[in-house]
């Protein structure tokens, strides 16, 4: 969406920062009998837990759990399911008309209602209450009033959004958004109880929801306590008594804690010990995909890198990457190389095309010498790579890549490492427009659609395009794919924009991402969802 403001950035964020420091001792309870009590690793939320305001994996974690909305995607098969929603309808894609199931309540006994989604969504928009995921809203009608690129806003609610009565309110878009409905699945579309406004200091301490849990306590850097609720109506009722998330500050702790059975569940195995997890673990290992890609981001805006000659050079550095040989040896095939721009775990039907990108994202020294040569070689004979050294293990990865391009350009100097001290930092520099080379970057589906994996980072002017891209025929593409009627149709359209991203190849698919975690014998039926986070509610806990 144009102009918004995105703050999540991709698996910077997500995949790397599991973190927490435990006390021994398992997860509590057992039995078998659903009210054992689990542990799993954790680590501290970022910001509060209002679901507008949480955009990286840790307090998504909880809001998972302590919340539901309109839409829920399925942990197996990541389709948008009916949640509280009990139909959502339009004739013309762009105005909407919400209603919801009877009976739902949030676990303080307030009732659950069209005016909850409302007020939630209108408190999440306004720039006055500086939520994070403010953007999604951004396709709702009158966002520009409530949240102004500059300068104060001249509307406190969004006008696309109308209360009809306790069961029902109506949405009017800003644009034509026909897969509109399949987003509303993601946390920041979550309803709100009165509690929540009324007193919201005292909310933020202990936060109510409307999910198979609820929140016991909290003590930051410690631990958070759920338990199961028994006033949960919904269909995905907790099958254990609840959940310890502990905070850890060094995944290599939790992966000792897990193999002494002091921790239930880690779901982040450390990259040092991929190598022995499956052994160490047996089938208690995980590794599965899920919707995350790691890109190479050119900065656009720089004339020595922006320019539609330099095409060639970035598509040549692109084929001079061993994809293949950096996810086998650096990352123990929890990495899949990467041939389009969105993710396996979409599938076919929601918009994963195998191959996609064509030639241009195989490996093929020849051809990339050819045409690194044909656009003008290097700017300055060197390609520099930024990456921030802080989380992630990155300058291994970094380190192999440049050495496969130095190997296929025959010069020991053409690709170098450059990293940044701080998380914090490199985002700075990225934010302030001071990248002189490619940089690393990647993505965590906010939910599973082939739009979000597009539109976000590469549309002129979207909330997450760091590299500054612009392209008309993508912006039109991705128009239109956003205004068809049918999915099938509207996929297509959105391959073709990834097609224009083929001949410009202003980021460098990489290799999609897994999941990995594992978990001890007291455990089962535990599996991660698409974005790679444990499915508590179905897991039991033995004896």
């Amino acid at each position: 969406m144009r102009g918004a403001t995105r703050a999540k950035w991709a698996v910077g964020t997500v995949a790397v920062a599991l973190v927490a420091t435990a006390c021994g001792g398992g997860g509590g309870d057992g039995g078998g009998d659903g009210k054992g009590v689990l542990s799993s690793s954790w680590g501290d939320p970022q910001n509060p837990l209002e679901p507008a305001n949480t955009n990286e994996v840790q307090g998504g974690k909880v809001l998972d759990m302590i919340f539901r909305g309109l839409k829920r995607y399925d942990p197996k098969t990541g389709e948008a399911e009916d949640m509280l929603a009990q139909k959502i309808e339009s004739e013309d894609q762009q105005n909407y008309t919400v209603t919801i199931k009877k009976g739902w309540k949030f676990s303080n006994g307030e009732p659950v209602t069209a005016q909850s989604f409302v007020d939630a969504w209108n408190y999440g928009a306004l720039i006055d209450n500086n939520q994070k995921n403010a953007y999604f809203f951004g396709y709702i009608e009158g966002y520009e009033k409530v949240h102004p690129e500059s300068g104060k806003a001249s509307a406190r609610t969004l006008s696309g959004l109308q209360v009809k009565d306790d069961r029902t309110f109506t949405v009017k878009l800003n644009q034509k958004f026909s897969t509109w409905p399949q987003t509303l699945g993601y946390p920041a579309f979550a309803p709100l109880p009165r509690a929540f406004f009324k007193d919201h200091d005292g909310w933020l301490k202990k936060p109510v929801g409307n999910g198979p849990y609820k929140v016991e306590s909290y003590t930051k850097g410690s631990a958070m306590k759920l338990r199961k609720w028994g006033g949960y109506k919904g269909p995905d009722k907790a099958r254990n008594g609840g959940v310890d998330l502990r905070v850890y500050t060094d995944n290599n702790t939790a992966y000792t804690d897990l193999q002494a059975g002091n921790l239930d569940l880690s779901d982040d195995i450390p990259a040092a010990q991929l190598k022995n997890a499956e052994a160490d673990l047996g089938d208690r290992y995980i590794n599965q995909p899920a919707g995350i890609i790691q890109t190479l981001t050119f900065p656009m805006y720089d004339a020595q890198w922006g320019s539609q000659k330099m095409a060639k050079v970035r598509q040549g550095l692109s084929m001079a990457i061993d994809r293949k040989t950096i996810t086998r040896q650096i990352f123990q095939n929890t990495r899949t190389p990467a041939s389009d721009w969105t993710s396996p775990v979409l599938k076919a039907d929601g918009g994963y095309k195998s191959g996609l990108c064509g030639k241009a994202c195989e490996y093929n020294p020849a051809e990339a010498r050819k045409l690194i040569k044909e656009g003008g070689g290097l700017p300055g004979g060197k390609v520099t790579v930024t990456y921030n050294a802080d989380t992630g293990s990155h300058k291994d990865w970094v380190d192999a890549l440049c050495n496969s391009v130095n190997k296929v350009l025959k010069n020991d100097k053409a690709c170098v490492g450059n990293p940044v001290g701080t998380f914090a930092d490199y985002r700075n520099q990225i934010t302030a427009k001071k990248m002189k080379g490619p940089f690393r970057a990647g993505w965590q589906m906010d939910y599973p659609l082939i739009q979000n994996f597009l539109q976000p980072m590469y549309y002129t002017d979207a909330s997450s395009n760091d590299g500054k891209y612009s392209n008309k025929q993508f912006d039109k593409l991705v128009d239109e794919a956003n205004a068809e009627t049918d999915r099938q149709a509207a996929v297509r359209k959105f391959q073709d924009a990834e097609r224009v991203l083929v001949k410009d190849m202003p980021v460098i698919p990489l290799w999609y991402q897994n999941g990995s975690g594992g978990y001890t014998d007291r455990l089962s039926d535990v599996r991660l969802n698409q974005f790679s986070v444990p499915v508590y509610d179905r897991i039991k806990v033995g004896s």
